[in-house]
């Protein structure tokens, strides 16, 4: 499949103001196909080894799916800023962001080692499969490593295209592109972070809330929202409320990823669990569970919970013995940390969802974005945004 040249796409048709999320979204899903089919064919002129073994990775990637969050709080952001009309600049601006989403999974997956996302082999994965099918030279695994590097790195570029080119056509294109370079910055800070814990054995709460908000909640939530707001030249007092409600939303939408990290099903969620306890990452979920044992005295859930006395220990998807995390899952739910960091959840949901309402007496847009905010953090929210 990935031999074959992509046939031309006819562009996407604008449509007047999606009545809905779903709708943007699915005109999003329409956009992204078109950009992809462009960037393969024009990968194809450039080299088609690179075309079918990396380019045609990335597409074959970003197609696979994924929950399309970030599309659909773009348009939100839009909306509550008094968007309207033509919605081309908003659907190329949420393809950029599924791009650049591409990107980050792809490194994340490489820098973690693992090997399953959205139900399927990882890039890094796939790419030793070929290496080995193929009986190439050298190794399979530093092959695939530096390739997937380069995937993400061809999906981040994509990315920039499309906000570069969508920022020259907007009369409002610098604000767009302040608020897209910001946020590259920080999804590289909250990957750094992420990694510098790890090797030094964090496990203060603070770090671990610096670490989501930067590495997550900014640009799942909050960014994506200023962005499709700075589209329509948004006032402060709407990108302040906005940006109060991103962050929120995209804290609760972390911490319920932590949790199901730990506790979810492979098979629901497409990618492995024990990832982060193997590797013990500094999560929320670990640094409450953690504060909870020694404020409690539990020196065994200390020990299970605290970084290992061997510096070899831990570190990778390799780290933890089953054992060990099975030691580590135990001692989370008896310290009662599951519970603190549902309840964290539940209330930054409803937090985020009545900040949002100060930013537009629309209701349509309210009740959309609380939708939203109920699916990225796993919490049943009322009309009043408290949790039912």
């Amino acid at each position: 499949m990935l031999g074959l040249r992509p046939t031309a796409a006819e562009p996407v048709v604008p449509v007047d103001s999606p009545l809905t999320a779903l709708e943007a979204v699915r005109a999003v899903e329409a956009e992204l196909g078109h950009v992809l089919d462009t960037k393969l064919r024009r990968a194809f002129d450039v080299d088609q080894v690179f075309a079918q073994d990396v380019a045609g990775r990335v597409t074959t990637f970003v197609r696979r799916g994924g929950k399309r969050l970030r599309s659909a709080f773009a348009w939100c952001g839009w909306r509550a800023a008094g968007g309207s009309g033509d919605p081309t600049a908003l659907l190329r601006t949420a393809t950029a962001l599924e791009l650049v989403q591409a990107c980050a999974l792809m490194h994340d997956d490489v820098m973690d080692g693992s090997p399953l996302r959205r139900g399927a082999p990882a890039v890094h994965v796939e790419l030793a499969q070929m290496h080995r099918a193929a009986r190439m030279t050298g190794s399979p695994e530093v092959f695939s490593t530096s390739a997937a590097i380069l995937a993400g790195d061809l999906a981040l570029v994509w990315a920039d295209d499309v906000l570069t080119e969508t920022a020259l056509g907007s009369p409002h294109g610098t604000r767009l592109f302040h608020e897209w370079r910001a946020m590259r910055t920080e999804m590289v800070a909250g990957q750094y972070r992420d990694i510098h814990a790890q090797a030094a054995g964090s496990s203060g709460v603070d770090e671990a809330v610096s670490i989501a908000t930067l590495k997550s909640a900014l640009y799942t939530v909050e960014r994506p929202l200023a962005l499709g707001a700075a589209l329509t030249g948004g006032d402060d007092h709407t990108l302040n409320a906005l940006r109060s409600a991103g962050r929120c939303a995209g804290l609760a939408f972390q911490l319920r990823d932590d949790l199901l990290g730990t506790y979810g099903n492979p098979k629901t969620t497409g990618k492995p669990a024990d990832d982060d306890l193997r590797a013990r990452k500094l999560t929320y979920l670990l640094a409450v569970g953690l504060w909870l044992a020694d404020a409690a005295g539990d020196e065994e859930a200390v020990d299970a919970l605290g970084p290992s006395l061997d510096p070899d220990v831990g570190v990778g998807v390799g780290g933890r013995s089953d054992e060990a995390v099975s030691r580590m899952r135990a001692a989370l739910e008896r310290t009662g940390a599951r519970g603190v960091v549902e309840s964290k959840i539940s209330e930054l949901a409803a937090t985020s969802v009545r900040h949002f309402a100060g930013a537009t007496p629309d209701p349509v847009v309210r009740r959309e974005f609380t939708t939203l905010v109920e699916r990225a953090s796993g919490v049943a929210l009322g009309h009043t945004g408290e949790a039912a």
